[in-house]
């Protein structure tokens, strides 16, 4: 079966843990200040702040901008539910728009109608790599006063107008096993506000800025040293695989071209760093997705039932019409998509991708999609809303 995705970790890997193990200091050291020094350079902030995970970046992003029960957050629900989760962490509550057709990044055009008295902050998430409309969110951000965080787990790299996500609010970023820069498990805030990288600093290691002394409450939030280590040689690669996803990217989009689907874009002004490589395959998606596995390609689906869907949300009342969501869950997979994608598998995905096609799809025109959809829901005007 060929992998959805698999970490390019190598000997240079291998080493640079052997190192570490070897110094006797594997907790948060030196490896972890230098890979934090590396990140705010590359992203180009002031300040990267490691976390033990991606999720643990958002909820202290939530945390810090002082989020408490009352208080609401505009974001997505076509996300991981550690989104969400991060924000009701707080006591705060999620308010779901819709997302964009073509890219299932937020609608920017959505965001203003969902402002309430309540609104603190902004949550875009740069989904599958490809990085949310940043000049109208900081707009409305900058307008009403509102912080902007943004998930940026899945976008390592990519840029907006040619500055990188993770800078224009308080990024958050996921370092987990099968990003596009990995340290096993780990995370990054990157930010250039002095106080809230100075709270965040000391909310990670226990409220602590010197040993034994807790200024505040706070929780074990911490990289090691093993994971930086493996994250240092990571960041070398990032670039390079980068471009190599870029290239699969293209290939995929020359085979698939004539296909009666719906191929990932890239808006102007943009970069994608293809976390994933998402396709529109209409309402045949799970007769499609059971024929590639059958030929050993490793398909899958992000995310079947959004977040707004989930029953936890539901019981909390956090009701929201979002027909474009809905419709991506319904029609969407992604193919494999990692470095070291080798172009005999890559064509073993192509040939598969076009047999399931061509058997649930035919020649024909895709069904309703989710453009359509949109259509339909912009008629009416903006989505509903989650209510606390």
């Amino acid at each position: 079966m060929i992998p959805i995705a698999r970490p390019d970790l190598g000997q240079e890997e291998i080493d640079a843990v052997t190192q570490v193990l070897s110094s006797g200091m594997i907790a948060q050291g030196r490896k972890v200040a230098e890979l934090e020094s590396l990140w705010a350079e590359f992203i180009g902030v002031k300040h990267a702040i490691a976390m033990s995970n991606g999720t643990a970046a958002l909820m202290s992003i939530f945390a810090g901008i002082d989020l408490e029960p009352g208080d609401e957050v505009i974001t997505v629900a076509h996300t991981f539910a550690a989104t969400a989760n991060a924000i009701l962490y707080t006591g705060a509550t999620p308010v779901f728009v819709d997302i964009e057709p073509d890219t299932y990044l937020i609608d920017a055009k959505r965001i203003e109608a969902a402002i309430t008295p309540r609104t603190k902050a902004i949550c875009p998430v740069h989904l599958f790599g490809l990085t949310a409309d940043m000049d109208m969110i900081q707009a409305i951000a900058d307008r009403y006063g509102l912080a902007v965080v943004e998930d940026a787990c899945q976008a390592h790299g990519a840029t907006f107008r040619g500055r990188r996500v993770g800078s224009f609010g308080h990024g958050a970023w996921s370092l987990y096993a099968t990003k596009n820069m990995t340290t096993a498990e780990g995370g990054f805030v990157t930010t250039d506000d002095d106080k809230l990288a100075d709270w965040l600093r000391r909310y990670r290691n226990q409220g602590m800025r010197t040993r034994y002394q807790f200024e505040m409450l706070g929780f074990n939030f911490r990289m090691t040293d093993v994971a930086a280590a493996i994250g240092i040689v990571q960041l070398t690669k990032l670039e390079r695989n980068t471009e190599r996803r870029r290239a699969i990217a293209a290939r995929y989009d020359e085979a698939f071209g004539e296909l009666p689907i719906g191929l990932p874009i890239t808006p102007d002004g943009r970069t994608h760093v293809f976390h994933q490589y998402t396709l529109d395959v209409g309402g045949a998606r799970d007769a499609i997705v059971a024929d590639l596995r059958e030929a050993g390609v490793g398909a899958d689906i992000y995310y079947p039932v959004p977040v707004h869907r989930q029953e936890y949300i539901m019981e909390r009342g956090l009701h929201a019409d979002l027909p474009v969501t809905e419709a991506a869950a319904a029609r969407t997979l992604a193919l494999p998509m990692f470095p070291g994608l080798t172009d005999a598998e890559q064509g073993q995905v192509i040939d598969a991708v076009r047999a399931a096609v061509e058997r649930h799809l035919g020649a024909a025109a895709p069904d309703q999609g989710t453009a359509e959809v949109a259509g339909a829901a912009g008629s009416a005007g903006a989505a509903g809303s989650a209510g606390a």
